[in-house]
């Protein structure tokens, strides 16, 4: 039989469903143009299988917070691995790793390590129901992703593989609508076991509202879960709970915490994290278990780049970089009399592009087109996460590529858009079919 080795080469649909591990890499997401395999990365650079070098703004869908190939975190993890990655019995850097976190974030008294954000927000969400004995959660609807378990993703119009059961135990409400906040209590506050929610995306909370869902949280003994997958060490070095001055009873990490290795923490309050331990007389809770969970190497990462967040000028580069981008790119589309089309909006430090037609309507194929030609240019700017290694270059590079992008996209105004695109239009993830 012919080594696998020697095989030719298949395309990643044939052998992965959906042709990516999530669904943010997958085809749909993107222009036809795009890179089909990105191999290497250096700083804010990447480059494909082709040799084809681009700009990346969504820096491994905001992983990589300090950037590509960042020499203390990758020795750190490397020097780890000689040491080794797992072992029979808990190594003394897992306890450190969480030591670090605690030190860092004022409302974390434990921390428990996992290796992507689904599997610490569902953890959040059993230890929410394990510690007040109900069984709803309600989620902020406006808020894009929280887990790919059922009590998420059963309330997504993607809900296949789950009992239709499962969703009477997921309320919702409106961010920034104290209303819906009151509507959801009225009905289900004594049902209600935690409230998951981010603390921003790209609008800002109005008029204290945050911590009026803390209060209504802490009034009817729910617990208030602030899911920091994207914010946290972001908004801020202690997350956007301190930027926004909240209290959670339980948070969840990830993302650009180890700078691309796999990391994610649960954290938490003691009384409640204690609820997954050994040290209680209470019923037991099967919390997270995972084999891989504290890898070792992983975590040696996840210190070394808090270290370079707690030394360096992180958090205020990523604000200031991301200023700059907004700040040109809504300066480009206004010279081109595009600005009610195209406008870059939210906080610096994580920005996004609207894109609308002719009617005043979010588009989707305007978006498309918009992407297609900024890969065109060497620029992928599907998401936008500035990075401790993107340089006011990049910026003006990014700028001067959109300047172009939105001539193409004022033609497609006068003649319309499916003239000027290559390929199918980049569709919701969340969607009943393909």
């Amino acid at each position: 039989m012919t080594p696998d080795v020697l095989r030719a080469p298949a395309e990643a649909a044939d052998v992965i469903p959906g042709g990516a591990h999530t669904y943010s890499k997958g085809d749909d997401q993107f222009s036809s143009n795009a890179p089909r395999y990105l191999e290497r990365g250096e700083a804010s650079l990447v480059w494909d299988d082709t040799g084809r070098c681009f700009l990346d703004w969504g820096m491994g869908l905001r992983t990589m917070s300090l950037g590509y190939r960042v020499k203390p975190v990758i020795e750190a993890a490397i020097d780890q691995m000689w040491a080794g990655s797992n072992f029979t019995r808990p190594s003394r850097i897992e306890s450190e790793t969480a030591q670090d976190i605690i030190d860092l974030i004022p409302s974390v008294d434990m921390v428990k390590f996992a290796k992507n954000g689904s599997s610490v927000t569902s953890a959040a969400v059993k230890l929410a129901r394990a510690f007040t004995g109900r069984t709803m959660i309600a989620i902020c609807s406006d808020h894009p992703f929280y887990s790919y378990d059922d009590w998420f993703i059963s309330t997504t119009p993607c809900d296949g593989g789950i009992p239709s059961d499962v969703k009477q135990f997921t309320g919702s409400f409106r961010y920034n609508d104290r209303a819906s906040v009151d509507a959801l209590f009225a009905e289900h506050g004594g049902q209600l076991a935690g409230l998951i929610m981010e603390a921003a995306t790209t609008d800002e909370p109005q008029q204290g509202f945050l911590n009026y869902v803390r209060e209504k949280c802490r009034a009817n003994g729910t617990l208030f879960i602030l899911d920091e997958m994207i914010t946290g060490f972001r908004w801020h070095l202690q997350g956007a709970q301190t930027y926004f001055d909240l209290d959670p009873d339980l948070s969840t990490f990830g993302k650009g915490i180890a700078n691309g290795f796999s990391v994610s923490a649960l954290a938490g309050r003691r009384e409640i994290m204690e609820l997954g331990g050994l040290r209680h007389d209470k019923k037991r809770v099967f919390l997270i278990s995972t084999t891989h969970g504290a890898e070792n190497h992983a975590l040696a990462a996840c210190r070394a780049t808090l270290k370079i967040f707690r030394d360096d000028p992180v958090i205020e580069h990523m604000w200031s970089i991301g200023a700059a981008l907004i700040n040109g790119i809504n300066a480009a589309a206004a010279d081109l009399g595009l600005s009610e089309y195209v406008r870059a909006i939210g906080y610096p430090c994580g920005p996004a592009i609207t894109f609308k037609d002719n009617d005043g309507r979010a588009s989707m194929p305007f978006r498309t087109l918009f992407l297609q030609e900024m890969v065109e240019r060497g620029v992928i700017i599907n998401y936008i996460a500035p990075s401790y290694s993107h340089r006011a270059a990049d910026v003006e590079q990014t700028v001067a590529a959109v300047r172009e992008a939105l001539a193409v996209y004022a033609l497609a105004l006068e003649s319309g858009v499916e003239k000027y695109l290559v390929g199918p239009v980049v569709k919701p993830v969340f969607r009943p079919y393909n």
